[in-house]
């Protein structure tokens, strides 16, 4: 809630509105895991989904090396290392 205002904040709760990211590392046989997990259940869902390589980025790297794989939802942290399916199926509101 913003309580300067006195609104709360809406929450997406359309899946197909949502963005999964997948924050691993090639050669990482937990991201492989995750992978698979957010490919099944963004296809349920009906939300998208992409996957950065922390190699590649600094600031990434900086952030979450200890904890790949990392799984956000729309730039949210939702989990690392390991990938509940349900989990993620009913944050996406499915």
């Amino acid at each position: 809630m913003d309580t300067m205002f006195g609104r709360t904040k809406k929450k997406t709760t359309d899946a197909g509105s949502r963005t999964v990211t997948l924050i691993g590392k090639p050669g990482c046989h937990l991201c492989d895991d995750a992978r698979a997990v957010i490919e099944a259940v963004c296809a349920e869902t009906g939300a998208s989904w992409e996957e950065k390589d922390i190699t590649r980025d600094e600031e990434l790297y900086r952030a979450y090396w200890e904890q790949i794989p990392v799984v956000l939802i729309d730039g949210e942290q939702h989990t690392f290392w390991r990938v509940d399916a349900g989990r993620l199926r009913r944050e996406l509101g499915a």
